[in-house]
């Protein structure tokens, strides 16, 4: 028999009116376990094989007239959904801390990011433009024209659960598509959730459309089969380079449109004339929220050498001092790693940097008598003289690698030794400087900001970097092109047939 779901978790889903879903009779059964404390929290059914191929029938048959219905009328349906997690916003960011392990006021900003996709979306929905082209041949216009894709199949990561789908579904469902979401097998409750939450909207206002938008709980192999499902035509997979290169080639086996958004090693570089109490604020937040786990994380400063030592001294006092504890509570500012394998790589990446000669400052485990089967530990900072193949390689821990540098052109050449190309940021009160960095001389990142750190990006702008990141862009900008298929349309409003570049056929 199936144990009863962790009471916090049943309170929860009363709250916002969703039902768990029943494992009588389930096969393979998906176990959801707090990092906050290693509790189990629910264990949900894995979707069997032949549900995945009823599913996408379901999607089949859907998302025709989801299409065809006016793109503001889409937008309507996702701002009553935005209204939704309005009102069930602190709930949501409850059980995002506890599925996550991330402080509360992080899992409730989560949530918000929902909100802020689904009121862009709502705004995009009438302004899904094309572009009227000139011609060369006399009475004739050309114009370029966006349509709906598809099926899209949405992947993510543990490490937010919720906001990145919603990047995603809001984006791919304004422009006429329909989805389906394979979140990751760490956090299904969140998954559940929030799906519920569309599900309750569609079917209440559109009930034609209750069926645009599916949720595929399972592990990789779950994963793998929504890849390799020919219906399914554009996967969007955010989560390790590793996974994503996979995704990638399997994708392209089949000529699919892959929108990947993967790991990040990113930089700030912090100059002699920087406000050294902006940088510490800014690099301590990248570096230690979400205890290290953001792809966004700060992983590597590279320090003016005439700031070096007092922001150094700076980043030791707040790093002995930053609060780590139950997420749960005020005034925590780094909850858990996701797991204890989290833990063990972030010793052994440490290991290599001592048996290197490096200065390794924080690091152990914390609370482990409070929380035995959890993976708390203090942020750690590793002073090198060099940039070594593990400071290159990105570890998901809050481990954070600091350099000198004497020349801004070494600094950038160092943010860009990194495989990926995600984030990265300067600090400087040098107009030169700062532009200089997010030139095409500078960073070769996605993301190239200036006094602020590498992470909390807004949703206005097109997430996603370069290299081993994947290259793809979530969000903002035009990022919904991602979502579409465009059409060049030639359109002869005249009597004769003049050919372009002056050829000639004359019967």
């Amino acid at each position: 028999m199936t144990p009863a779901p962790h009471p916090q978790v049943t309170e929860i889903f009363r709250r916002i009116g969703v039902a768990l879903p029943s494992t009588d009779g389930a096969g393979l059964l998906v176990r959801s376990r707090s990092p906050i404390d290693g509790a189990e929290l629910a264990r949900l059914p894995v979707i069997p094989r032949d549900a995945m191929a009823s599913s996408v029938q379901r999607l089949k048959g859907a998302q025709p007239a989801w299409a065809r219905l006016p793109a503001p009328q889409r937008g309507e349906l996702l701002r009553q959904y935005g209204l939704l997690l309005r009102r069930h916003k602190a709930a949501l960011g409850q059980l995002v801390t506890l599925e996550t392990g991330k402080i509360l006021q992080e899992g409730l900003g989560e949530v918000q990011e929902m909100i802020d996709i689904c009121d862009y979306a709502v705004g995009l929905s009438r302004q899904l433009f094309g572009l009227v082209i000139a011609s060369e041949r006399p009475e004739h216009k050309m114009l370029e024209t966006w349509h709906p894709f598809g099926i899209c199949g949405v992947i993510s990561a543990f490490n937010f659960p919720v906001a990145v789908w919603a990047w995603n579904a809001a984006l791919a469902l304004v422009c006429g598509n329909a989805v389906v979401w394979k979140p990751s097998q760490k956090t299904p409750l969140c998954a559940v959730a929030v799906h519920g939450l569309l599900r309750q909207v569609l079917e209440a206002s559109a009930p034609p459309f209750g069926d645009v938008s599916q949720l595929w709980l399972g592990e990789a192999e779950e994963g793998q089969a929504l890849v390799e499902h020919p219906d399914i035509r554009l996967v969007s997979a955010t989560g390790s380079t590793a996974m994503g290169r996979a995704v990638g080639q399997a994708c392209a086996r089949q000529f699919k449109r892959a929108i990947l958004e993967l790991g990040g090693n990113n930089a700030a570089v912090v100059c002699a004339s920087a406000d050294l109490d902006l940088a510490l604020r800014a690099m301590v937040f990248a570096a230690v929220g979400t205890a290290g786990q953001r792809c966004t994380s700060l992983r590597r400063a590279f320090i003016h050498e005439a700031v070096y030592d007092p922001l150094v001294e700076r980043l030791k006092q707040a790093y002995a001092s930053v609060a780590i504890g139950d997420p749960r509570e005020a005034g925590t500012l780094v909850g858990p790693l996701i797991d204890g394998r989290a833990g063990e790589a972030m010793q052994a990446a440490l290991a290599e940097c001592r048996a290197l000669g490096n200065a390794v400052t924080g690091g152990e485990h914390v609370l482990q008598d409070r929380f035995p089967g959890a993976c708390y530990v203090r942020p750690a900072l590793v002073e090198t003289g060099e940039q070594h193949a593990v400071m290159l390689r990105e570890t998901f821990a809050p481990i954070l690698y600091l350099c000198r540098f004497s020349d801004l052109d070494e600094a950038i050449a160092l943010n860009n030794a990194a495989r990926h190309g995600l984030s990265s940021c300067i600090f400087t009160d040098s107009l030169r400087e700062a532009e200089r960095f997010t030139s095409h001389l500078g960073s070769d990142c996605g993301i190239a900001n200036v006094n602020i750190g590498t992470s909390g990006a807004e949703i206005g702008g097109a997430f996603g970097g370069e290299k081993d990141t994947g290259g793809g862009r979530e969000s903002g900008s035009d990022a919904w092109k991602s979502y579409m298929r465009r059409a060049t349309n030639t359109v002869n409003y005249g009597r004769t047939l003049p050919l372009a570049q002056g050829i000639r056929f004359d019967l």
